[in-house]
C-alpha cells in the first residue's frame, strides 16, 4: 500500500447542493456516475458516497481539492456491486507518481452520513 486517504461527507449538504446548484451534479460527477446516482429514489445518498470517495481519493495523493478534477475520478459498480475506481486526466498521472497501480475502495453511508475509504496499492 502507498497511499490512503478517507473522507466524511454530510448526505443533506449534498442533497442541499444538489437542490439549489443543478450545475454541481454536472460539473463533479461523469455520466455514468449521474445515470447511476439518479435511478434511486434518494439520488443524494449516492452522491454523497461517491463525492466522499473522490475526496479521499485527492487525499490519498496528498493534493487536496486542487490536484485534480472531482470528475476525473470516477466510482463504477462491478456487477457483483463492488465499487471501483476509474482515473482520467491529472488523476491518472498523480496515481502514477505516487506508484499507484490499483486501488480498493469501500463505501458506506447512513441516512446522513457517507463515507468512503480508499487504498493505493503498488501491485496490481
Amino acid at each position: 500500500m502507498v497511499c490512503v486517504g478517507t473522507d466524511l461527507v454530510d448526505i443533506d449538504d449534498i442533497r442541499g447542493l444538489l437542490a439549489r446548484r443543478p450545475a454541481f451534479a454536472e460539473r463533479h460527477f461523469t455520466a455514468r456516475e449521474r445515470e447511476y446516482c439518479l435511478r434511486a429514489t434518494d439520488p443524494a445518498e449516492r452522491f454523497a458516497v461517491r463525492f466522499a470517495a473522490k475526496e479521499a481519493v485527492l487525499k490519498a495523493f496528498g493534493t487536496g481539492l486542487r490536484g485534480a478534477a472531482l470528475h476525473e475520478i470516477e466510482v463504477v459498480r462491478a456487477d457483483s456491486g463492488q465499487p471501483a475506481l476509474l482515473l482520467a486526466g491529472r488523476a491518472v498521472a498523480l496515481a502514477e507518481a505516487a506508484g499507484v497501480r490499483s486501488w480498493l475502495i469501500t463505501l458506506t453511508h447512513s441516512r446522513h452520513l457517507a463515507h468512503a475509504l480508499v487504498a493505493g496499492l503498488s501491485e496490481e
